[in-house]
């Protein structure tokens, strides 16, 4: 099945989020649709629809409510956000395996890099070493998807310092450029990350 991948380049939380819904209703009436979103967002932070507001400890920036899985986040410019709208259902792809498909997709594409990650027992997201890079929270109604995945690429990492991130007391964040002692180039990041969305997913 073929995913139609939309660039956003920057867009702000809400509208992205009207996108998506509006993109879920296609996915709904029309189960050949499928898209990814790619997107930077302007500074945000989410909370998760079970989400602790105490762990935000600083309001740095905008702070808006989700009905995401998942606790408080933050996405701004220098993380690259992927928001895949496909159709669990019409693949038989249940939430627990999607989640791991996830995992592997954001595993795949830092690897492209060298970069070795893993996924800690009892944690969120993908991790390198004892600091997490990429975060995930995601949403099924009538089996289509929302919501997905970010990874620090660039990222401004000071303002994960006024949130307990994804509700983990004491995590320590990193970025891709950090890890790798160079910088990588959004676009780049975003071809590979594209290429192993399609190794992962056309084969479903």
């Amino acid at each position: 099945m073929l995913t139609q991948v939309q660039d956003l380049n920057r867009k702000n939380y809400q509208d992205t989020l009207k996108i998506q819904e509006s993109l879920r209703e296609q996915v709904l009436s029309n189960a050949s649709h499928e898209y990814l979103i790619l997107v930077e967002h302007e500074h945000v932070y989410t909370l998760g629809k079970n989400a602790n507001s105490s762990n935000i400890l600083n309001k740095a920036c905008d702070i808006i409510q989700t009905d995401r899985g998942g606790d408080v986040t933050y996405h701004g410019p220098g993380q690259l956000v992927a928001y895949p709208i496909i159709n669990l259902k019409i693949r038989k792809i249940g939430v627990k395996s999607y989640f791991e498909m996830i995992e592997k997709l954001i595993s795949d594409t830092l690897m492209y890099y060298g970069l070795e990650t893993h996924v800690p027992i009892n944690e969120t997201g993908v991790w390198v070493k004892d600091k997490k890079i990429a975060s995930i929270g995601i949403h099924v109604s009538k089996g289509v998807t929302i919501h997905g995945l970010a990874i620090n690429i660039n990222t401004d990492l000071s303002y994960f310092d006024n949130i307990i991130s994804c509700g983990i007391e004491g995590v320590k964040m990193t970025t891709l450029d950090k890890e790798l002692g160079k910088k990588i180039r959004m676009n780049d990041i975003k071809k590979s990350l594209i290429t192993h969305f399609n190794q992962i997913f056309l084969k479903k």
